[in-house]
C-alpha cells in the first residue's frame, strides 16, 4: 500500500494517474478537488501494489479542510510506504515542513518527490529540500513522466518481504457484500461456533477478521469476514475507511471471493459495486444468496427466476457459479468448501500451449477472421503467460484488426473447451514481431 500525500495543489493526482497510467484522478489547478482517498491497483518491475491518492494536507480548522487532512491521516496509517509530493516552483514552504513533521511521527518509510521539475535546469533547486530531513529528493514531472523511473525504484525498495505464514496448499477466501447480507452468520454458521458478533445493526464488523479450519477432506482455508462495503458517499466515520481499505486488502489477498447476496432484499446496485471489486482484482468469485430461508413459497422456479436476475444483473459475473443457501438454517453451506476448491483449482489452471492451439484453429476455421478496410486479420497462435487469473496472449499481424467482439469469441471458444467456472480469464492481443 502506497499513499500519496502533500500540500494542496503540488501535482499528486497528476502523479497518481501517471503511474496507474489512466486518468482516474481528476486534475485542477484548484486547491482541495481531491477530497476522499481513491485508490488504483498499480505495477513496476513486477511489483504489484495498492496505490492511494490522498486530499492536500492542510493544518487548518475549517470543516471541510480538517477531514481532507483526516483522510490523509488514514492513508498515513495504512501505507506501508509514502511519496511525499513537494512543488519545485515554491520551494520549501511552512506547508511542507509542516506535512514533513506528520510524516516524521508516522515512522513509515517516507520517498519525497520533487514535483515540476520539467526543465532540466530546475534540477539543482531540489536540493533545497534536504531541509525537510526525509533522505534524498527525486527529481520528476508528473505531467510529462520523467523520472518515475527512479522514483518508483525507490519505493519498492520500502515493500516488507512477502511473508510465507500459511501453507502452499491452504485456500484463502474471503467473504464480501454490502452491509447486514449475513456474511459474520454464515462465517459462524461454517465454523459451527459464534466466532463473529452478529447484529442486525449495519456496519457491526469493522475489520477483515481471518480464521483458520480445516474441511472435511482435510483441506485447510483461511476465512476472512470484511466489514461490508458501502458507496464512498456514504462513508461517514474513519473506521468506516479502514474497514473499506481493509476489505480491499482482503479481496486483492483472496484465492476466492464470496460475494454475498441478501435474498430478502434482492439486488441493490450496491451489490453490483461490491461484485466489481473481486471482478476487478481478478479473483475467484462465487456468488452465494444468503437468508434463502425467508422466501415464501420458494421452489425450483423461484430459484431459476432468480438465477435469472442475477445473470442479467451480474453480467460480467456469467462464470462464477451461484448457490442458494441459510446461515441461520445451514441450509446447503455444507457444498461451499468443495465448490471452493474447484473454482480455486480452475483459477490456478494452466493449459499446454499444442492443446491451446488446436482449440483456437478451431474456432477459426468455424469462424473465419474478419477483414477491416480490405485487411484481414491474422491469427498465427496462442500461449498461456499466467495464472490466477488464467491469462492467454493471442498473437497477431496488427491489434487493431481485432474486434471485441471477435476477441470475446475467441474468449468463449476457450472457456467451452476447459473448465474455467469460477475465474475471469483474460485474453490479450499482441503484434507478432
Amino acid at each position: 500500500m502506497v499513499a500519496i500525500v502533500g500540500r494542496p495543489n503540488v501535482g499528486k493526482s497528476t502523479l497518481f494517474n501517471r503511474i496507474v497510467g489512466d486518468r482516474i484522478s481528476i486534475v485542477e489547478d484548484t486547491p482541495g478537488v481531491t477530497r476522499d482517498r481513491i485508490y488504483a491497483h498499480a505495477e513496476w518491475l513486477g511489483k504489484n501494489f495498492s496505490l492511494i491518492d490522498t486530499g492536500g494536507i492542510e493544518l487548518s480548522d475549517q470543516p471541510l479542510v480538517t477531514q481532507i487532512r483526516q483522510q490523509a491521516e488514514v492513508a498515513i496509517d495504512e501505507a506501508d510506504v509514502i511519496v511525499l509530493v513537494v512543488n519545485v516552483e515554491n520551494g520549501v514552504t511552512d506547508a511542507d515542513e509542516q506535512v514533513a513533521q506528520l510524516l516524521y511521527r508516522s515512522a513509515k518509510p517516507v520517498v519525497l518527490a520533487v514535483n515540476k521539475v520539467d526543465n532540466p535546469e530546475r534540477r539543482a533547486d531540489i536540493y533545497d529540500f534536504y531541509a525537510l530531513g526525509l533522505g534524498e529528493p527525486y527529481p520528476v514531472s508528473s505531467v510529462h513522466g520523467v523520472g518515475l523511473g527512479d522514483l518508483l525504484d525507490e519505493v519498492i525498495k520500502h515493500f516488507p518481504e512477502e511473508q510465507a505464514d500459511v501453507d502452499d496448499d491452504t485456500i484463502r477466501f474471503s467473504l464480501i457484500g454490502r452491509p447486514n447480507v449475513g456474511k459474520s452468520s454464515m462465517v459462524n454458521a461454517i465454523l459451527g461456533e459464534q466466532r463473529v458478533i452478529v447484529s442486525d445493526i449495519a456496519g457491526t464488523t469493522r475489520d477483515a477478521i481471518n480464521t483458520h479450519f480445516v474441511g472435511a477432506d482435510g483441506q485447510k482455508f483461511i476465512m476472512v469476514d470484511t466489514a461490508g462495503i458501502k458507496k464512498q458517499g456514504k462513508l461517514y466515520e474513519n473506521t468506516e475507511r479502514y474497514a473499506l481499505m481493509r476489505s480491499m486488502k482482503a479481496i486483492d489477498d483472496s484465492d476466492v471471493v464470496l460475494v454475498v447476496l441478501n435474498a430478502e432484499e434482492g439486488i441493490r446496485e450496491l451489490d453490483k459495486h461490491v461484485a466489481g471489486y473481486a471482478h476487478e482484482a481478478g479473483r475467484a468469485v462465487i456468488i452465494v444468496v444468503n437468508k434463502w430461508d425467508t422466501i415464501p413459497d420458494r421452489d425450483q422456479r423461484t430459484m431459476t427466476d432468480f438465477t435469472n436476475l442475477i445473470r442479467h444483473e451480474f453480467q460480467y459475473l456469467a462464470y462464477a457459479p451461484i448457490v442458494f443457501v441459510s446461515a441461520k438454517t445451514h441450509q446447503r453451506l455444507n457444498k461451499l468448501p468443495a465448490m471452493i476448491q474447484t473454482v480455486e483449482k480452475n483459477h490456478q489452471r494452466r493449459i499446454q500451449s499444442a492443446v491451446l492451439n488446436d482449440v483456437l484453429m478451431d474456432a477459426l476455421a468455424a469462424n473465419p477472421t474478419p477483414t477491416v478496410n480490405g485487411k484481414r486479420l491474422r491469427v498465427y497462435y496462442a500461449t498461456q503467460v499466467a495464472v490466477a487469473p488464467p491469462t492467454f496472449v493471442i498473437f497477431v499481424n496488427d491489434p487493431d484488426l481485432m474486434h471485441f467482439s471477435y476477441q470475446r469469441y475467441l474468449e468463449n471458444r476457450i472457456r467451452a473447451a476447459f473448465d474455467f467456472t469460477g475465474t475471469p480469464i483474460h485474453v490479450i492481443k499482441r503484434q507478432r514481431k
